[in-house]
């Protein structure tokens, strides 16, 4: 009872805090579940252990060879251009190539010969004696990006290269056709047959480059620098119909000359006046330029006209050459007019040692000479002078004797003669 009134006290203040830590206080049986658990839990970790620890392993040692092999890949070039680096040895392109390029004609070098591609000494610029160059090299000849090596780059490596090679484009033949694939025997080779199928339009660029190299995995030796020529434009086959020529040929048509389009104003003012081929431009320069020049008109400009004289000088006129007789002398001229030696009294002279008025007169001499081109006595070019009668005649009438400074370069001796007048026109229609 006594026990009951306390719980009944009203005065008896309660625990509250007893009471709920007793009400906290887990059953059994939830201690029994977590313990069992916990140890359920225990369990399995330790059972998922073994495997983590082989799939950590399994990754660590796959991230190990990833990494191996990714130095390798990264070692390798390194390796290779240090081995390209200690090499003193490249190969070059002998001569530039003859410009412009047009697609299916042979590519040449400037001089009209096969391209020929050497092995050079980079430092001493000269065929080395090499015991790698006794043996053949296996050479291929390849089509790269204008734009390569890009600015001032005066090296490259050979991925470089490789990455930089142009292809055909897609359903079109080989970009580049015939010997693409050549030998070099003693450090040099020939390349007699080469020809592009597509023009240089269709890159950015619009520019390609020839390059040879060392085929891959044909040489042990370290690497051969590659060949690179200037960069240049392919054009299609059909713009050779109007293609200048370098240099042109006597018996080119004029137009063949720069500056002169086919068919253009230029053109048909020098055919009216019967100047068709380029040694008709040439002969009419050499005797009259004035009246040449006076052909064209101002719509050729004195920069226009000084190209396309240029050019044409360029031309290469041969040993040829051409007699005109005249009554007190006897020119020989060249192909295009030009005087090569004046001859009288069996002694041979040059413009150079005339004096003024013999100058003059020689220069009438020619114009003459020109109007009757067809019918100049032709002769060898290594002629004996003795050969050429100078047909030396006294003038009759309004004329004095025509004179000389002769010089018998024999016996070093020089004789002074007096000089002529120049013959009267009356006398010399041709010369009005």
């Amino acid at each position: 009872m006594a026990a009951k009134r306390l719980r009944d006290d009203p005065d008896k203040e309660s625990e509250p805090s007893e009471n709920k830590q007793m009400r906290r206080l887990p059953s059994f049986s939830t201690v029994i579940k977590e313990a069992m658990m916990a140890k359920s839990l225990q369990n399995f970790f330790f059972g998922l252990e073994p495997l983590l620890r082989r799939v950590v392993k399994e990754e660590v040692e796959r991230g190990v060879i990833h990494s191996m092999r990714s130095f390798q890949r990264s070692t390798t070039p390194m390796q290779i251009e240090a081995a390209a680096a200690s090499s003193s040895l490249k190969l070059t392109f002998n001569k530039q190539l003859s410009l412009p390029i047009f697609t299916g004609s042979k590519i040449e070098d400037m001089e009209s010969k096969p391209l020929q591609i050497v092995v050079l000494d980079v430092h001493s610029g000269e065929v080395p004696l090499s015991p790698s160059l006794s043996s053949p090299l296996k050479v291929q000849v390849v089509v790269l990006d204008g734009d390569f090596p890009s600015g001032d780059q005066e090296d490259w490596s050979g991925a470089e290269f490789q990455n930089n090679i142009v292809k055909q484009r897609t359903g079109k033949r080989p970009l580049l056709t015939g010997d693409v694939n050549v030998t070099l025997r003693d450090g040099t080779a020939s390349i007699s047959d080469l020809s592009f199928t597509d023009n240089s339009s269709w890159i950015r660029s619009r520019h390609f480059r020839i390059g040879a190299r060392v085929v891959p995995g044909s040489h042990n030796a370290p690497r051969i620098k590659e060949a690179i020529t200037e960069p240049f434009m392919v054009k299609d086959h059909r713009g050779e119909l109007y293609r200048k020529h370098y240099p042109p040929a006597l018996g080119d048509e004029v137009w063949r000359l720069e500056r002169i389009g086919k068919d253009g104003a230029f053109h048909k003012k020098l055919s009216a006046d019967n100047i068709n081929t380029v040694q008709d431009f040439l002969k009419l320069l050499a005797v009259d330029p004035h009246r040449l020049r006076g052909i064209l008109g101002v719509g050729m400009s004195d920069r226009m006209w000084e190209g396309t004289v240029a050019h044409a000088k360029t031309c290469e006129v041969g040993d040829k050459r051409y007699v005109h007789r005249a009554p007190q002398c006897s020119l020989v001229f060249n192909a295009v007019c030009e005087v090569v030696e004046i001859i009288t009294d069996n002694t041979t002279l040059t413009l150079q040692r005339l004096s003024k008025p013999q100058r003059a007169y020689v220069n009438l001499l020619a114009r003459e000479a020109h109007q009757n081109w067809d019918s100049l006595e032709e002769v060898d070019a290594l002629f004996n002078q003795r050969t050429v009668a100078a047909n030396v005649e006294t003038q009759q009438g309004g004329t004095q004797p025509f004179h000389w400074y002769a010089v018998d370069e024999e016996n070093a001796i020089g004789y002074q003669l007096e000089d002529y007048e120049i013959p009267d026109p009356a006398l010399h229609p041709s010369f009005e």
